[in-house]
């Protein structure tokens, strides 16, 4: 063992990795921009362009299938070379995409440039692959450290839209890409320093497979089932996710009470997510992964048939109050349970496949809630098709809280072994 990896394993739960938390919650915060900037520029992008409300919205798509597919290459990046690579890649990737996306002259050079280099290259770095990196820094309280950087999503779609909004009204959207290019550019660059300390984790060849493994001796199946099961679990979960996320503004506009009622839930569902999600991770801290998978994802499906009796609007407030501190900390556990039952080497890329199939789940399950509500007429139909995909969620977390989701017995791959 070299002198800075003793020194990095000595530096787990202390001082140091409470400030690199900090430091990650910042970056994607900051990072998180990629995703929040064109839902709030797209009513000015469909107007200059003249397209119709679907074509302005597949921006938003690319973008989301983007940071799906380059989750899993920035975490692989990032199991091979540490977090600081992926991390600069995705800075100047943000920087350069939002500068570029205010020159173009079509819609669909702004979908490339969205998608491609914004979404793939940039935001996708600052999720999955900072949640795996912050998780080698803790052992006692892994699973709080994991929420609170899960957390920067969601601070970064409370934060940055109103001021991005505020921006776009004064200046317009091209500007305003400008002015985020600048910023992601003079304030990551910085933070992504303070990250430089090599990570408690060996890399390379002569390394125990299973190193950073935890939790009781497991056989029977294979590691490949239980990253599979993870993934449709991760992928069903957000299906039924997106049905009050995505259309609880139409929801509301349709029910009579305007969509800024609509807007207004929707905000408290997410604040209300970064309470679940520190709160699911001290939780997980103390019951593990699977069981406060199990928790969480039993809430929300509650909390998504509560919105099939109670439609009144201070119903729905409440409602989406509860939806918001039922499933903000589902997705985190999944980051969780790889911890426990995985090799701590492989944790960027396996991160960055459970958390591809969450976004995957979250642009299908919004399409499907359209695509449903327009042949029925109403959302009811809708909310029984989101319920029914996270009972597929509750089995899976049940099955994992069982054990009997079991991983092999320990493999050690060490170089001349």
């Amino acid at each position: 063992m070299t002198a800075a990896l003793a020194a990095a394993k000595a530096d787990i739960d202390g001082a140091y990795a409470w400030r690199r938390l900090l430091v990650s919650l910042l970056l994607s915060t900051i990072g998180g921009i990629g995703l929040w900037s064109v839902v709030v520029a797209l009513p000015t992008v469909q107007a200059e362009f003249g397209v119709q409300r679907g074509t302005a919205s597949l921006p938003y798509t690319m973008t989301m299938l983007g940071i799906a597919i380059g989750g899993i290459g920035m975490g692989r990046l990032a199991d091979r070379f540490g977090i600081v690579r992926p991390l600069t890649i995705a800075t100047l990737a943000l920087a350069g995409g939002f500068i570029l996306s205010s020159q173009v002259r079509t819609l669909w050079e702004f979908i490339l440039v969205q998608g491609l280099v914004i979404g793939m290259a940039g935001s996708a770095a600052t999720f999955g692959p900072l949640i795996a990196d912050i998780s080698h820094w803790f052992n006692r309280r892994r699973g709080i450290a994991v929420a609170i950087c899960a957390s920067g999503n969601y601070l970064a779609g409370t934060i940055w839209p109103p001021l991005l909004q505020a921006v776009i009204a004064d200046h317009g959207w091209r500007t305003a890409h400008v002015d985020i290019g600048v910023i992601c550019l003079v304030t990551m660059l910085p933070l992504i320093l303070l990250l430089r300390r090599p990570s408690p984790i060996e890399r390379g060849p002569a390394v125990v497979a299973l190193s950073g493994v935890t939790g009781a001796p497991l056989a029977s199946t294979s590691t490949g089932l239980l990253q599979t099961l993870l993934i449709i679990a991760g992928f069903a979960c957000c299906v039924a996710m997106a049905m009050p996320q995505v259309h609880i503004v139409a929801y509301c506009a349709d029910l009579g009470f305007g969509p800024a009622r609509g807007a207004e839930m929707l905000s408290l569902m997410l604040g209300l997510g970064v309470v679940s999600r520190i709160a699911s991770g001290w939780i997980a801290d103390r019951i593990g992964g699977a069981a406060t998978l199990l928790v969480g994802s039993a809430l929300q499906c509650l909390t998504l048939i509560l919105y099939l009796p109670f439609d009144g609007l201070m119903s729905l407030y409440v409602v989406s109050a509860l939806f918001g501190l039922s499933q903000g900390g589902i997705v985190p556990s999944y980051a969780i349970i790889v911890r426990e039952r995985f090799p701590a080497t492989e944790a960027g890329t396996r991160v960055g496949l459970v958390i591809m199939a969450t976004i995957v789940g979250m642009a299908v399950g919004g399409w499907l809630t359209g695509a449903i509500y327009d042949l029925t007429g109403s959302y009811q139909t809708a909310f029984l098709h989101g319920i029914a995909w996270n009972v597929v969620n509750v089995a899976i977390a049940l099955w994992l809280w069982l054990g009997r989701t079991l991983r092999p017995a320990a493999r050690l791959s060490v170089q001349g072994a």
